[in-house]
């Protein structure tokens, strides 16, 4: 992790985390004039005397930050979470950060996960996400989750989470699942999940989930991501806006040009 600082309008204090209690061992100590925080948790940053207008190290929980240049401020500093000396509202994955002196009850729960979701749907699926959206406590921490539900023979069709590997666990019916490694060798590995079987989808990899049963099945997953993200394959690649060339999908998929207007024509 970097830390940048100063007087500049360039000049700015990049860090993971949001409310920053400083605590210099010298006189000398960040410039917060203005900085950008990411985040929203409490942590405390002890530096070393500087020697050296170069560079200074830092020590966080064990980890350790750089920065190029000091100047002198008070011995203390607080910053709440935000922006100091701007007018921009720190977001962390498109979501604004909380500050902690507004934070209530609500920003960290969510309520209807019980109710099964409506699967009358062209796939016979439905997820719920619990994430930042829903739980803006979420932010910065990491993880996330979700209900599927799943009609007989519902799909989840082949996607990927650019931000988060998932970890599935079926609470109820039979689940057909799969993800595809990476290039070179593209493995497809596949299984079928009772109630209580737990499976694994790494992080960025295209997958997938189908009913195999004859009832409705529901199934649980876990993000570690509180923005995981979700990239469908089909309605990506067939219902970008504005679309792809045809002739650039025609290639790719080694079909005529008529066939990837049909089906650019579905999305």
């Amino acid at each position: 992790m970097k830390i940048w600082a100063g007087n500049d309008d360039q000049d700015v204090v990049k860090v993971d985390f949001g409310i920053l209690l400083f605590t210099a061992n010298s006189s000398e100590q960040i410039n917060l004039s203005r900085f950008i925080v990411l985040g929203c948790h409490i942590f405390s940053i002890t530096c070393e005397t500087l020697r050296s207008p170069a560079a200074a190290t830092c020590s966080v929980g064990g980890g350790s930050l750089w920065r190029q240049r000091w100047e002198p401020v008070a011995a203390s500093a607080t910053a709440a979470c935000g922006i100091v000396g701007t007018k921009e509202t720190p977001r962390v994955n498109g979501h604004a950060c909380i500050d902690p002196k507004l934070a209530q009850a609500d920003h960290f729960s969510f309520s209807g996960l019980h109710i099964p979701g409506n699967t009358s749907n062209p796939l016979g699926s439905r997820v719920t996400p619990v994430i930042v959206a829903q739980i803006p406590g979420l932010n910065t921490l990491g993880i996330s989750m979700a209900r599927i539900d799943y009609a007989p023979w519902g799909l989840i069709p082949p996607h990927t989470h650019p931000r988060a590997t998932e970890i599935l666990t079926v609470l109820d019916g039979s689940l057909y699942v799969g993800f595809v490694t990476s290039n070179p060798n593209n493995q497809l590995i596949t299984k079928v999940l009772q109630k209580g079987d737990v499976f694994v989808f790494p992080v960025g990899l295209v997958h997938f989930q189908r009913n195999v049963g004859y009832g409705n099945a529901v199934s649980i997953s876990s993000l570690s991501s509180q923005n995981p993200g979700v990239i469908t394959v089909a309605n990506a690649v067939f219902g970008s806006n504005p679309p792809i060339a045809s002739d650039v999908l025609a290639k790719a998929f080694q079909v005529r040009k008529t066939v990837i207007d049909g089906l650019q024509a579905q999305f």
